[in-house]
């Protein structure tokens, strides 16, 4: 696929469970397209969000490649593929991961800092874009957990990444703010060409995307 902005080839990744071999990916062969919106569904256990890592730079296959934009990823050295994840990649998590002794601005301005940049600028936009201007100075027990999400929405979006990955980003949320969290997300994707790709156990909740693929038995399906 010529215009495909994530591709995978051979993608292999075990664990080992005492003397037991687990084989999570077996084989991945997978081509996403820029600005495509992809949920990856599957039963709990069949490898979503080691595939999810997998792409994103997290969690170095066994076997295999992955290349972003053109760049093979796991070819380059520890500084740069964290400088390249930084520039080019944003990561929501299940569990938000936000620095408890840092405010919502602070939180978002963290990318920029990692790269030696204020973008504290940057960082109040992001923030006013998914709806939590008014917010920057909180901590983020003093935020709820839609609120929370948001703000590492606005982290992982602060540094304008070419790809947006989300694990389970509305886990943990009611029904209420999964829907407005998903639909800040695919906002961000559609105005932006941002290529979007979402760990998701709600197969309904896949149905707004432009395709689902289906994790089972350590091989990709095609819904």
């Amino acid at each position: 696929m010529s215009d495909a902005i994530i591709e995978t080839k051979n993608l292999h990744r075990s664990y080992r469970i005492g003397r037991k071999s687990i084989e999570v990916l077996h084989g991945i062969d997978l081509s996403i397209r820029q600005g495509e919106k992809v949920f990856l569904c599957g039963p709990s256990g069949a490898g979503k969000t080691t595939l999810l890592y997998t792409l994103a730079g997290l969690e170095r296959p066994e076997q295999g490649t992955v290349k972003i934009d053109g760049t093979d990823l796991y070819a380059l050295g520890r500084k740069e593929q964290a400088r390249f994840r930084n520039a080019r990649i944003g990561y929501v998590f299940q569990n938000y991961h936000l620095l408890p002794e840092l405010t919502a601005l602070e939180n978002v301005a963290v990318p920029g800092a990692i790269a030696g940049e204020d973008r504290t600028e940057a960082a109040m936009n992001a923030l006013r874009r998914v709806g939590l201007g008014e917010r920057a100075d909180h901590l983020p027990a003093e935020l709820s957990g839609g609120e929370q999400q948001r703000v590492a929405i606005a982290r992982a979006i602060v540094n304008e990444p070419k790809v947006l990955f989300a694990d389970e980003p509305t886990g943990n949320l009611d029904s209420r703010n999964s829907a407005e969290i998903m639909g800040i997300l695919l906002e961000l994707a559609e105005e932006h060409g941002v290529t979007l790709v979402v760990v998701t156990h709600d197969q309904s909740l896949a149905k707004v995307g432009d395709r689902t693929l289906i994790i089972r038995d350590g091989s990709i399906h095609n819904e």
